[in-house]
């Protein structure tokens, strides 16, 4: 990629700049790597997924419905070196957001998160700094590295604190990226998501999200289940998290930190479920925090990110209400390709 005209064009989705541009994804299957790869292919970019289907990470092939015939899949483990050694060398942007995202699975079973969130995030920088060292890197972080927050909201400044193996190995895979941006030159720019939701979620359990199992609970007719429900959080709808990434892929200023991407301001656990309710139908009861769960829940989070706001322009354009019927609305026409 060139970098005057990454530093130009203020458009992240500028068709002249995407245009035949060799990207690859990795989790390029799962909730958010495939709606990027579908935002991509439809601005004209060469796009090669790449994704180990493993039932517990999320990739859902039916998630490219449609665009089978523009996005090339490669079934493959992050793990493998041989495999992305050869899918990597001729890629101009990779997006890498293959990871295992369940806090619970990373301390029942902490080498394979580390495997996956460590390793192999390693391996993939070392790919690319010995094959192509040109490429731009944007990796997709966590705002679970803060750990439970000293104060709100958490901007770039706050203590990293994990509090689980997963926050642990996620704080490694970033800190991989910016080291090997600063030292070797390999640009990487990094995003700390939070909360990302809408459809193409992992929906069947809570790997992923405590929203979609609420989300499937509305589509059933059951009620939710509302643990605790004073927490705080704030939400960030996938098109404005893809548009995110994008902005991350393109402007230079982005390059060698680490930005906080939050949403379309806070809303408490209980308030959400009431929306949710309001909108899709169905009820919800408060239950006691399973003790499970709370030795490794952060309690409040929400995200400053007016640093990534002034330095990308970027702003969420889809409210929390409507993030959530757009959602129930892809569900309620693909729910069984989910479960």
């Amino acid at each position: 990629m060139n970098d005057s005209a990454a530093s130009v064009v203020r458009n992240p989705e500028d068709p002249a700049f995407w245009r035949e541009r060799r990207v690859m994804i990795t989790g390029g299957l799962g909730f958010i790597g495939s709606t990027l790869a579908r935002r991509l292919a439809e601005l004209g970019a060469d796009v090669v997924v790449v994704d180990s289907l493993v039932p517990e990470y999320g990739g859902n092939i039916f998630n490219i419905q449609g665009f089978e015939g523009c996005i090339r899949v490669n079934i493959s483990d992050i793990r493998d070196q041989h495999s992305l050694r050869a899918l990597a060398c001729d890629r101009e942007l990779i997006f890498n957001l293959a990871g295992q995202t369940s806090h619970l699975d990373s301390m029942h079973d902490p080498l394979t998160d580390l495997s996956i969130n460590g390793t192999a995030q390693l391996s993939l920088l070392e790919i690319c700094r010995q094959n192509n060292p040109s490429v731009k890197i944007v990796f997709a972080s966590t705002r679970q590295i803060y750990g439970r927050p000293q104060y709100l909201p958490v901007d770039e400044q706050h203590p990293l604190n994990p509090v689980d193996v997963n926050g642990i190995n996620k704080l490694a895979g970033e800190f991989y990226h910016l080291l090997y941006n600063k030292v070797y030159g390999l640009r990487a720019a990094v995003l700390r998501l939070t909360n990302t939701y809408g459809p193409r979620m992992r929906i069947k359990d809570a790997r992923q999200t405590f929203l979609g199992v609420w989300i499937r609970a509305v589509l059933e007719q059951r009620p939710i289940e509302v643990w605790g429900g004073e927490q705080l959080r704030d939400f960030t709808y996938v098109d404005d998290a893809v548009t995110a990434l994008l902005h991350a892929a393109m402007n230079v200023r982005l390059e060698g930190q680490a930005f906080n991407l939050g949403g379309d301001g806070t809303v408490s656990l209980l308030k959400t479920a009431e929306t949710l309710v309001a909108i899709g139908g169905g009820s919800f009861s408060v239950h006691e925090f399973p003790a499970e769960r709370k030795r490794i829940d952060i309690g409040d989070y929400y995200a400053d990110d007016r640093a990534f706001r002034e330095v990308s322009g970027w702003r969420p354009k889809v409210s929390f209400e409507e993030g959530l019927r757009r959602t129930l609305e892809y569900y309620r026409h693909n729910l069984n390709h989910y479960l």
